[in-house]
């Protein structure tokens, strides 16, 4: 069944829904040298990323993939983040899904919580809802993030939902099997491509959807903050990490807080384009690959001061290996042999983590309850060593 569209919103089964209307984008500076001087100490500057952008509409074209592939060799060897255009999504269907994860958030607190489990949280499955305030950010300031994670329809992650979601499910599927389709085995093709392997699907065999793995869409909301309480935690919604799978795909929206750490060192903000998806890769890719792929560093920073009172709603999809995988260099690449790159953070262990080993210990560190983390008036971040831990002699690393 398809949902009905209307200038003013969806006939969606179950429930009319109202239209998703995105809010405007930051107008705030981008240089420093636009700014009059007894501004810049005060107000927040917004320097853009430079990222490139890949049009997927090249990708069936002669020679197509191969130069889609030399855009992409700097960008995922360097940054870990670009953009991706033309790819067979409508926005209609994109603002339909953040239609429905506004829904989901509007919802009464009592009704989302009938869909958390703690003790789940606590053994690394991060499916369904998790309310804000599960983890101390920092200084006593509890998280503002909320998150419903809904597992890709492999059959092997039947769960209860709630009514608005359980109504549209077979909309939500379609658009978690075009995320997948459209973009994610388009870009497994070029990594495959890039790293010169006998097969270009090679990738994708390791990344079926239909396969058991932990991929999920998520509904994610970020509620604003005062001014006093962001002080209190160096302006930031999320410190500077890592994903823990393939790629994960950020669909556009206009509240801007994404920053990314480049190649030089410096936090730049990632712009809203729009017509695009932003994809960042991530910590299994970089293992397959002996570090050649580097796993995008990120952070989420509180909006600038015209966006700062708006809460920020996401919709992404992140991509995992299948469950089965074992997370070692990919040993018949022909880039990897050639620049030494034939182990990585497990195998330095002696471990060879399965991709569902791995992400069943660093989900349980990332939710893991800290207690005391303390965060410095430049806005560093220190964690006791329990808390970063993931296996022994394993730690997650914190970007300050």
């Amino acid at each position: 069944m398809s949902w009905r569209y209307s200038t003013s919103g969806y006939n969606m089964p179950g429930k009319y829904i109202e239209k998703y209307n995105q809010v405007p984008v930051t107008k705030e500076k981008r240089k420093r040298a636009e700014l009059p001087r007894l501004y810049l100490a005060n107000l927040p500057l917004v320097d853009w990323a430079e990222l490139i952008t890949l049009d997927l509409s090249q990708y069936e074209q002669p020679g197509g993939k191969e130069s889609l592939v030399k855009q992409l060799d700097h960008a995922v060897r360097n940054v870990g983040f670009f953009y991706v255009k033309n790819f067979n999504i409508s926005q209609e269907e994109i603002d339909n899904q953040f239609a429905l994860g506004r829904e989901f958030y509007a919802l009464p607190l009592e009704e989302k919580l009938k869909f958390h489990s703690a003790s789940d949280l606590a053994r690394g499955e991060y499916n369904s809802y998790r309310p804000a305030g599960h983890r101390i950010l920092g200084n006593g300031i509890k998280d503002n993030v909320q998150v419903y994670n809904l597992p890709k329809f492999d059959g092997h992650h039947e769960r209860p939902q709630p009514s608005v979601i359980a109504d549209n499910i077979k909309e939500i599927e379609a658009f978690s099997r075009k995320c997948h389709t459209e973009v994610v085995e388009k870009l497994l093709r070029l990594f495959a491509i890039l790293l010169e392997l006998p097969d270009e699907d090679q990738l994708v065999r390791d990344h079926q959807y239909d396969v058991k793995g932990e991929d999920h869409l998520r509904y994610m909301h970020y509620a604003a903050r005062s001014p006093e309480e962001n002080k209190k935690v160096g302006e930031l919604y999320s410190p500077g990490h890592t994903d823990l799978g393939t790629v994960t795909l950020l669909f556009r929206q206009p509240v801007a807080a994404l920053q990314i750490l480049n190649s030089e060192g410096n936090w730049k903000w990632v712009q809203p384009q729009d017509g695009t998806i932003t994809i960042n890769t991530c910590d299994a890719l970089t293992a397959l690959t002996g570090g050649l792929i580097k796993s995008s560093i990120h952070r989420v920073h509180a909006p600038p001061a015209d966006q700062a009172h708006i809460d920020r709603l996401g919709v992404l999809y992140f991509a995992r290996p299948n469950n089965h995988v074992v997370l070692d260099p990919i040993a018949n690449s022909p880039v990897l042999q050639r620049l030494g790159l034939t182990t990585n953070a497990f195998t330095e262990l002696g471990q060879h983590l399965t991709t569902e080993e791995w992400v069943k210990v660093r989900q349980t560190q990332q939710q893991r309850k800290n207690k005391d983390v303390q965060i410095s008036t430049e806005g560093k971040y220190t964690y006791k060593p329990k808390d970063l831990e993931i296996l022994p002699g394993l730690q997650a690393a914190i970007y300050n």
